[in-house]
């Protein structure tokens, strides 16, 4: 990063002003200026709320303080699965771990700027579906970036997670990378017999993983999300199961809440997948262990430690997982959607619930009560009066000191 310099002194200027001063006051200016400044001062003071009030804005301009304001993306829908939008925030309750709140801010905003995330499976699950993913994925980029302060970046993962195109604001640079998105066995395989991709059901764990599903939402809230302002969405593309991973499940949704990143999940089935065996492996724009890709941090993120709510490093085998629970956990727990393609219902359908439902959330913050200065996790229930209607927002925020 590039540091600001202190500038050069001028003492010579300075000087020379200081010279030009004296010599322009001559001696006369010491004999009359103290007594009329101290005259002045006196009759302000005398004057009728001018001397309180230059008072009372003293200390108002010597006290700092720090509120912390919590920020809630709210959906709300009717029995008919209809978004409704002519709420205020009278018809809402809120509670932080069970006090309740006050909605001290509210409002329905469009134009507030976007930062998006699409996170492409493309691990061999993803064969089938990946053409249709990719051409889906282009209309709603086009869809979703409408303002220039509106910005998206691509990410695939498989046995690595890779940074195909970085956030900007060209909807050139998003296709061309939308073009290289390719499942691992359309990138071919090693030569190594023993390399177990090469396997004919493709679901070994080459360079230690296969499909690093926690660890790209995690490097993408740290790395990419949490440097970001006004609204934030990723978009998952994946069948849900994880291989490789060096994050926890809840490691990576952890690091989505503290990015204040809703996250949608869209997800492929696929019933011929055969899970194999997890183990610990790397990531980073060519694979091997190590620590993300490059990125603006120069050599990419860290990884969760333990800590939060359960985050931390992955143990080195966990039982059979559920892909569809998973993604459904990830989206309720950060105030996003779950969305299953089916005959009835294709990428371009949920592609375009997804841009009705971000251009018509309400937005609303409050400041937590003196009792909610603990750091960690905060648990937020929102709730709508009308007993017909149903709330979809982010389950809770972390404080930190």
């Amino acid at each position: 990063m590039n540091e600001s310099r202190p500038g050069n002194p001028r003492p010579s200027r300075d000087k020379g002003k200081e010279t030009i001063a004296k010599r322009s006051s001559g001696r006369a200016s010491s004999s009359w200026w103290k007594p009329v400044a101290f005259a002045m001062i006196v009759a302000l003071v005398a004057l009728p709320g001018v001397g309180p009030s230059m008072q009372a804005q003293e200390p108002a301009a010597t006290i700092a303080v720090d509120v912390k304001v919590v920020t809630l993306p709210v959906t709300v829908r009717d029995k008919h699965g209809k978004i409704v939008r002519d709420l205020t925030k009278d018809d809402f309750t809120l509670q932080e771990d069970g006090r309740p709140q006050t909605i001290k801010y509210f409002s329905q905003e469009t134009n507030l700027p976007l930062t998006l995330g699409l996170l492409v499976d493309t691990s061999r699950s993803q064969d089938n579906v990946l053409d249709a993913e990719r051409n889906a994925s282009r209309s709603f980029l086009d869809q979703m970036l409408v303002q220039p302060k509106d910005k998206a970046f691509l990410i695939h993962f498989d046995r690595e997670v890779e940074l195909l195109q970085d956030l900007t604001s060209s909807r050139e640079k998003l296709q061309s990378a939308l073009e290289l998105l390719k499942t691992s066995s359309d990138r071919g395989s090693s030569n190594d017999p023993n390399d177990p991709s090469n396997s004919p059901s493709g679901s070994g764990s080459h360079r230690g993983g296969g499909t690093q599903l926690y660890d790209a939402v995690y490097l993408a809230s740290n790395e990419l999300m949490k440097k970001q302002q006004g609204r934030k969405a990723f978009v998952i593309l994946s069948d849900g199961v994880d291989r490789g991973s060096k994050t926890y499940l809840d490691g990576a949704i952890e690091a989505a809440q503290r990015a204040d990143t809703v996250v949608y999940s869209i997800y492929f089935a696929d019933s011929h997948r055969n899970e194999g065996q997890r183990q610990g492996g790397g990531m980073g724009r060519g694979g091997g262990g190590g620590g993300g890709w490059p990125g603006p941090s120069g050599g990419g993120g860290g990884y969760p430690r333990g800590g939060g709510r359960g985050g931390g490093q992955r143990r080195t085998e966990e039982p059979r997982t559920d892909g569809k629970k998973i993604l459904e956990r990830i989206s309720k727990e950060t105030g996003g959607r779950f969305f299953e393609v089916s005959k009835k219902e294709s990428v371009g359908d949920i592609y375009t619930s997804i841009v009705e439902e971000l251009r018509t959330q309400y937005s609303m913050g409050y400041t937590p009560d003196k009792d909610s200065t603990a750091t960690g996790y905060h648990h937020v229930v929102l709730a709508v009066k009308k007993k017909e209607l149903t709330v979809q927002t982010r389950d809770g925020y972390y404080a930190d000191r």
